[in-house]
């Protein structure tokens, strides 16, 4: 099953980048394992996935730990709480989640002590629901600017969740709103900014995610399956 799921997920990644002029090899498919098990993520390395995301520190530990594959580039896409950054500092590819000062500056702290520049997304809040975190993209830029002390982490670029909606066409705006921030982002000119990337898109609309320029995807169910179905 995994091995169909990828295969039609990557071909409608190339078809959504062909339509626009993209190279596919310009997004990267994080694979979102929630809930699933450890064989599910070996299964999915073995069809090629190298980038694996997680929601849960605990939960990342323990997969960590079984699966135990050293070409595995590890993705925090949950919220983040400051007590657990000691734990995946070290080794984490990607936080994609940072929106407040005082996790940066945890962060900061930890990478220092690591003695490396962790590299993080800025989670913007583009649909103003107030069950989903995220910096109010109005206070993006204040936000960004107020990180420029700290010099052990890297912010790459923005993430944000779409609205969870039938019709993936509803994610565009807030897609081409994350877009277009990025680009004011990047001329800031601040030394641990780079805005390279846009994490944005997961299984009902990265298609639309892609045109509006993501470089990174999170895919769970049309990799894994339906989480209600798990046996």
């Amino acid at each position: 099953m995994i091995f169909d799921n990828v295969q039609k997920v990557r071909e409608r990644i190339a078809s959504a980048c062909v339509k626009i002029g993209r190279d596919p090899s310009e997004v990267t498919l994080v694979a979102v394992s929630k809930t699933f098990s450890a064989d599910k993520i070996t299964e999915a390395v073995r069809e090629g996935l190298r980038d694996i995301g997680e929601n849960y520190v605990q939960e990342l530990l323990r997969k960590k730990e079984e699966v135990a594959d050293k070409n595995i580039k590890w993705h925090f896409i949950g919220h983040l709480q400051t007590n657990k950054v000691k734990y995946i500092t070290e080794w984490i590819h990607l936080i994609h989640t940072v929106d407040t000062v005082d996790l940066a500056r945890e962060l900061d702290k930890r990478g220092a002590k690591a003695d490396r520049v962790v590299d993080v997304l800025v989670e913007v809040n583009t649909t103003g629901e107030a069950t989903k975190y995220g910096i109010q993209p109005g206070k993006a830029i204040a936000f960004v600017e107020s990180l420029k002390e700290f010099q052990h982490i890297r912010l790459g670029g923005l993430m944000t969740i779409g609205p969870f909606l039938p019709d993936p066409e509803c994610s565009r705006p807030m897609f081409r709103q994350l877009r277009l921030l990025k680009e004011k982002l990047a001329q800031l000119g601040q030394e641990n900014v780079a805005m390279d990337h846009l994490s944005m898109g997961m299984t009902g609309d990265y298609e639309v995610a892609i045109e509006e320029g993501a470089t990174t995807v999170r895919i769970g169910t049309a990799i894994f399956g339906s989480r209600k179905n798990q046996s």
